[in-house]
């Protein structure tokens, strides 16, 4: 097949077409209808056809591509070739880099210093390269590289938001000042006006495309860093040079979309903010925090979800443990762990599976994270003294089946539990404790008679989250023996080792996604004999592992076993001692 050259005037898109569609049958595409679909659409709107065959995700993108330069006779650079130029942000603006997808490489010394290369995936582009040449006034050469590698690229070299940050620092109107506030911001859409508005929005946006869980806004001397946690790790997200001259435009736009005050900057906020992103309500809880160089801004992003027992990804056996523990009419189900550790989604599963119209839920939050359809949720506020102890009194009166306690942070509230529990009620808690066998010692410490403890309390359920491996990366890990004893990893499960690596779909890390691992600590006999005497931590977990106990982290070699996450990741979560096994290979 001969595709037309670049220097050739735009051909028909007709034809373009057959020719594209007959490449991509090249390189093993058979769904040839979609596709043809596709970049009709495509045309009639005057898209990029090459763009709009790749988002069908039917096309195998490199190999596609490749093909695409051998036709075009166009030189071709694999993911790991790329050089962006070190002087991309200067000698060529990010509104060109975005609006054309293309990347400066870096400088070849045999070339001609008026010479540009430029790195693209879309070779058609014959508009955008006359604007290019324009803008260059030299002479342009292109090559060609996939679209994810070009994409990351130019978001590592010029920042989220760069396109709009440009346009501002050219004097374009600031709408910050506006009074209007909606009550329901959509992300998705884009402004057509450079403003911090719209710079705000991009931020948003690319956070929730990487699925992060929270947003920090940090002011620092020279620079205002921006960070999104992504798997239950901060990464610094790039950002436009000279951004601190928006700090204080950024930290008031967000306050305006949190309801709160852009007047007050010495005492700390909090609000939310209603976002609506590909059809999904998002809630956002919005805390400010005064500090030395100015407002630090956190944004915690809670999704509409689904929760079921398959997103968990629990072990067969603790997830039958589980179901059999929710399934009882009456006692105390307590998860234990620490702030990030995946309680309230644990919580809000087991609530899920109970929620029937037989059953009457009621929860108290603080504050409520997810919305429940068929569950009564109460929010506490202390300000007007709606506490968890004076909410679970109301609560009582009004004939629940199941109850849930966002904490049970006091003596109070938990003996008001615990008596909910003796009279009927399924109750659900957490408790701010390293492993489950600690919930015992914690509630006695409260204060609370051990009677109680032992009559009225199920199981005590101890979890963490961990990273599980990228499975486009993955590779299998090589310990010796004594460096796997050392952790106290089975031998006998050694075989299904794997270790990160990291690639472009998993931003490097080596890492996409969570599951859970959990200990449960039933109420035995013998516990409850060990709590009447008022025995030791020491003598629950003794007595909790003859009880037949899974620990915590057996929980968790059992995934590494089974290739999910990887050996460091286990210890990571359940140990304060950092791993450096991998340094030594």
């Amino acid at each position: 097949m001969q595709l037309p050259q670049m220097e050739e005037s735009p051909i028909a898109a007709s034809g373009l077409i057959h020719q594209l569609l007959a490449l991509a049958q090249r390189v093993g595409c058979h769904d040839l209808a979609n596709l043809e679909e596709a970049l009709r659409r495509a045309a009639f709107a005057q898209r990029s056809l090459v763009g709009a065959l790749l988002d069908t995700g039917i096309v195998p993108e490199r190999e596609f591509l490749f093909e695409l330069a051998q036709a075009l006779h166009l030189e071709w650079r694999e993911e790991s070739e790329v050089v962006p130029s070190s002087q991309a942000r200067e000698r060529f603006p990010a509104r060109l880099a975005l609006g054309f997808d293309v990347i400066p490489e870096e400088q070849d010394p045999l070339r001609s210093e008026r010479e540009m290369t430029l790195l693209t995936f879309d070779p058609f582009d014959h508009m955008g390269w006359q604007s290019l040449a324009i803008y260059h006034q030299g002479p342009l050469r292109f090559v060609m590289t996939t679209r994810r590698r070009l994409v990351d690229l130019i978001k590592a070299t010029y920042g989220v938001g760069a396109e709009t940050f440009e346009e501002l620092m050219e004097g374009r109107e600031d709408e910050l000042s506006t009074s209007s506030h909606e009550e329901v911001n959509v992300v998705d859409e884009e402004d057509s006006e450079a403003s911090v508005m719209k710079f705000v929005n991009q931020i948003l946006r690319e956070a929730l495309q990487q699925s992060a869980t929270d947003i920090h806004f940090e002011p620092l001397g020279k620079d205002l860093r921006i960070r999104y946690r992504l798997d239950g790790v901060l990464h610094e997200a790039p950002v436009p040079q000279r951004i601190k001259m928006l700090q204080d435009s950024v930290t008031s736009r967000l306050k305006i979309m949190a309801g709160l005050d852009i007047a007050e900057r010495r005492l700390p906020q909090d609000g939310r903010i209603a976002l609506e992103h590909g059809g999904q309500s998002i809630d956002v809880r919005v805390a400010t925090i005064p500090c030395v160089h100015g407002e630090n801004v956190s944004l915690r992003l809670l999704g509409q979800e689904r929760f079921d027992f398959k997103r968990l990804g629990l072990d067969p056996h603790i997830e039958r443990q589980i179901r059999e523990l929710v399934a009882m009419s009456n006692g105390i189900i307590l998860v234990t762990g620490p702030t990030g550790c995946g309680k309230s989604t644990s919580l809000y599963t087991f609530l899920s599976h109970l929620n029937v119209k037989e059953r009457r839920i009621v929860t108290i939050e603080d504050p409520v994270e997810h919305k429940l359809d068929g569950v009564i949720q109460i929010a506490v506020k202390p300000e007007i003294e709606l506490t968890f102890a004076t909410a679970l009194r109301s609560i009582l009166r009004g004939d629940p089946n199941v109850i849930m306690v966002g904490e049970m942070r006091d003596a109070e509230t938990a003996d008001i539990a615990i008596r909910a529990a003796l009279t009927g009620h399924l109750v659900f808690s957490t408790l701010h404790t390293n492993d489950a066998v600690g919930g015992i010692t914690r509630l006695l410490d409260m204060g609370i008679e051990p009677f109680l403890v032992g009559s009225s309390v199920r199981a005590f359920l101890a979890q963490r989250l961990v990273r599980k491996l990228c499975p486009h990366c993955s590779k299998p890990a090589e310990f010796s023996d004594e460096e796997l004893l050392k952790v106290g990893f089975p031998l006998e499960l050694k075989a299904g080792l794997r270790q990160p690596v990291g690639c472009d779909r998993c931003r490097q890390t080596g890492y996409a996604g969570r599951l859970a691992i959990m200990e449960i600590c039933p109420m035995t006999s013998s516990l409850q004999e060990l709590i009447q005497k008022r025995a030791t931590g020491k003598d629950f977990s003794a007595q909790a592992a003859k009880d037949g106990m899974v620990p915590l982290r057996l929980d968790g070699w059992k995934k590494v076993a089974q290739g999910l996450t990887s050996l460091e990741e286990v210890v990571r979560v359940t140990s304060s001692e950092l791993m450096t096994l991998h340094e030594n290979h």
